[in-house]
């Protein structure tokens, strides 16, 4: 029972609501990420790397909110608490202490890279159970693979 009717039948709500559960930890946790990283690094291209973190942050964030209001849309509440980030999280965390730019890139490589497959199959899943669901997925992944690119643009070219 949900006290918001949405439009969905009451499987397409249930699969698209853990669809949308799973991409809101991963947007909270991967702005969570950035910002860390964004606090904490070091090196020649601090400013550069330190204002790309930030981008990062504002997109996670902005999505974060479209996906969650999409889940209360449909009849499903969000749950954006600390303690079910802390549960459900499926991205690398950063270590403590100051990071090296390279540590950086390569962690936000790793982070956006996993973030954008489990979106891509979230993307599948609501194919079939709610396509405006799938609609916000699609701008928001387009969004991550161009963060993921610009980050793999910051690596240096093998010899």
């Amino acid at each position: 029972m949900t006290a918001v009717n949405g439009p969905l039948t009451e499987t397409d709500r249930k699969a698209t609501g853990e669809v949308l559960q799973g991409a809101l930890v991963d947007l909270l946790d991967l702005s969570l990420i950035a910002k860390q990283a964004h606090w904490n690094i070091l090196g020649p291209r601090f400013r550069s790397l330190h204002l790309q973190l930030d981008e990062v942050v504002v997109t996670a964030r902005t999505y974060a909110d479209a996906v969650a209001e999409r889940a209360a849309t449909i009849g499903v509440p969000p749950d954006g608490r600390a303690a079910t980030l802390a549960q459900r999280s499926g991205l690398a965390q950063p270590p403590d202490g100051w990071l090296q730019e390279r540590a950086v890139v390569e962690l936000l490589i790793g982070a956006l890279g996993e973030a954008v497959r489990r979106m891509r199959e979230r993307i599948h899943i609501t194919g079939d159970s709610d396509l405006v669901s799938q609609d916000v997925l699609l701008g928001l992944t387009a969004e991550l693979e161009k963060h993921h690119w610009m980050f793999q643009a910051e690596q240096p070219l093998p010899h």
